[in-house]
This record gives structure tokens, sequence and C-alpha cells, in this order.
């Protein structure tokens, strides 16, 4: 995917998460939101954010992984070209979260959401290196990261618990963990199904983050 397509998609998907909220999550998810019988439909305003969150998130994931592999095939100029189209689908990502709740939680939600980034690509290049201390503090510090994610989007809406925020957003570290470890160990087959499962993991993260919203803000995300 070039930069103007990815530029595209996320201009595409803030369009229709403007208007939007969600509605389904499983039952492990415990006390989060969600059910059978609140399950959004196609023709709702939360039907559209769960649908868009799920394209950033799924187009999050997909860059990520694009980026760590040209990092460690030490390809410089794909890794910075990806790496800006990362960077854009950030942006896009927390100009849904303030088209929610404002333009203060859009800059501190980016500034957050850059941050595991970061630790993502120091875990790159201490594999990269094969700096084993270097890869340890990065796992570390994506761990930690998971609680303050966890803790902000608690902050932000009190129908996404913490802790069941940061062990979905584990998840993502460490779904993403296993693809940049493939990518290292040249297991081309071992790459794919975890990419996979990873992209896989993002659904889980994009419905409930949407329906916990769409329950905040009920005649904001009410039926057409």
């Amino acid at each position: 995917m070039n930069k103007a397509s990815v530029r595209l998609t996320g201009a595409l998907t803030i369009v229709g998460l403007l208007g939007a909220g969600c509605g389904m999550a499983t039952s492990q998810y415990g006390s989060m939101p969600g059910s059978p019988s609140a399950m959004a439909t196609s023709n709702t305003k939360a039907a559209e954010l769960r649908t868009g969150l799920n394209a950033l998130l799924g187009e999050h994931l997909l860059l990520a992984a694009s980026a760590t592999g040209a990092a460690l095939a030490g390809r410089e100029a794909q890794f910075k070209a990806i790496a800006a189209s990362v960077d854009a689908n950030s942006v896009d990502i927390s100009k849904a979260i303030g088209s929610v709740y404002g333009a203060g939680a859009q800059d501190a939600f980016l500034a957050l959401w850059r941050k595991h980034i970061g630790f993502a690509v120091d875990y790159t290049t201490g594999v990269a290196a094969k700096d084993k201390a270097k890869q340890d503090k990065a796992v570390n510090d994506l761990v930690q990261y998971t609680q303050d994610f966890g803790a902000f989007l608690s902050s932000a809406n009190p129908n996404l618990p913490k802790a069941a925020v940061a062990e979905l957003v584990k998840t993502h570290v460490l779904t993403l963990k296993d693809v940049i470890d493939a990518q290292a160990a040249g297991d081309q087959a071992k790459v794919y199904w975890s990419l996979r499962s990873a992209m896989g993991h993002m659904q889980m993260i994009a419905d409930p983050l949407a329906d916990a919203i769409a329950k905040q803000f009920p005649a904001k995300f009410a039926a057409r």
C-alpha cells in the first residue's frame, strides 16, 4: 500500500467515524459492555464506528508489521516510507478519539499511542542487533505501557475496565512480537500465520472499544 492510498483509507474511515459508535463484545471481555441483544446493525451509527475502528486498527497492525520486516531486512528507504504511513495512521486513530472526546483527549491519546510504536521499534532494533538486554527492556516497557493505556481509556470511559483493556493491548503487543520474531528468523510461514493471528486480535480491541463509546454516548450513536 503506497502512502497516498494509506492516507485515503484513513480519510475515508474518519468520515465514517465522525458520526459513529459500536456494538458487540463477546463474553470473554467479562464486565466490558456488549451482548448479542445489543449488537449494532449495519444501519446504525454505532456500526459505522465499529467498522471504522476495525479498519484503522487493522491498518495499524499491517503497517507496523511491514515496517518491522523492512527494518530487519535492512531496507532503510522502505522502512522510512512505511514509518511515515504508520504515523499517519496513528494521527487518524487519534482524530477518531478526538471526534468523541475532544482535542485534549486527541492529543493525549496520540502521544500515548506513539509510545508503544517506539517501544516496538526498540524491540525490533534489539532483535536485529541480537541485543538481548535491549529486547528485554523493550518488552518490559511494552508491558508497562499496557497498564498506562488501560488507565487512560478507563479514565475516559467507565465502560472500559483498566484490567480488561490492558490485557487486550498486551495480547496485541505479544502477537506483534511473534510476527517480529518470525521475520527475524526468516520463517515466512510463521510470519504470515502470526500476522493473521495478530490481525484477528485487532477486532477484539476495536469491537469492545466502539461498543463502550456507543454505550457512553447513546444519544450520539442512536440508530437512524
